[in-house]
Parts: C-alpha cells; sequence; structure tokens
C-alpha cells in the first residue's frame, strides 16, 4: 500500500533544497581542514640558492648553499636537497608561497629581490659616516 500523504516536491521546494545542500557544501570547503603531518624524519636545512629545471610532466627543484652570495661563485654550489613535483602540486606550492610572501610584506614592508639594490643604502651610509668622521678630524 502506498502512502499518498507524503507530497511530492514542487519545483521552488526542490531548488531550495538544492540551494540548501549547495550551501552547506560551500560552508565544508570554506572550514579549514585539519591534516595530520608526522615530521619526526624530516631533515632541516637552510637554502640561499634554488634551482628549478624540469621535463613536460615534472619540476625538478634543487636547494643549496651559496658560499658567496654576491657575484658569481668560484665554486660550485653544493645541492642539498632536490624535491620532484608534478605540475598540479608545483601550482598549489606557488600559491602557497606567494600568500605567505604577501603577508610577509604586508607586515614588513616589500622585500627587494635585488642584492644590488639591497647593497646600495648601506654602502651608502657606510660612505656617509666615513666622510662624516673625515670632517671631524
Amino acid at each position: 500500500m502506498a502512502d499518498d500523504s507524503k507530497k511530492p516536491e514542487t519545483q521552488p521546494e526542490a531548488e531550495a533544497a538544492a540551494t540548501g545542500g549547495e550551501q552547506a557544501a560551500k560552508q565544508q570547503e570554506r572550514q579549514p581542514v585539519q591534516l595530520q603531518v608526522k615530521d619526526d624524519h624530516a631533515i632541516a636545512c637552510y637554502a640561499n640558492f634554488c634551482r628549478v629545471t624540469g621535463t613536460p610532466e615534472e619540476l625538478i627543484i634543487d636547494f643549496g648553499l651559496n658560499p658567496q652570495p654576491v657575484g658569481i661563485p668560484r665554486d660550485p654550489i653544493n645541492v642539498k636537497q632536490r624535491i620532484i613535483v608534478n605540475f598540479f602540486t608545483a601550482k598549489l606550492l606557488l600559491g602557497a608561497l606567494s600568500a605567505s610572501v604577501q603577508r610577509h610584506e604586508a607586515i614588513f614592508g616589500v622585500l627587494e629581490t635585488d642584492i644590488q639594490k639591497r647593497l646600495r643604502p648601506q654602502v651608502q651610509a657606510a660612505q656617509a659616516q666615513a666622510r662624516a668622521q673625515q670632517q671631524a678630524e
């Protein structure tokens, strides 16, 4: 025996139910996901050099320490870490790094990546200090 007391959904009610479901799904997407990460065996090292090469399928990111960060290094740079990622992971990494740098710059100011521009103010300050000492003598 069929239950006739249950009325079929009308079009507006069906749309409202679908919209409510979409809103619930969007709210779930907005909630940060708590991932558990086990990093007991992670190796941490400092790098002031990075080289990116790749193939059509993946990117190879080498990290190393350049003992002579100004000018052209005389000795080869020792690569200490090599990370190989697919382009999907690379794009996610790009977004995460970009957001992190933007937050840092919003708090501490723009990061100048041209080392010559970073050195010039220090050199000018040292020259001005030397001139002041000469005039004082």
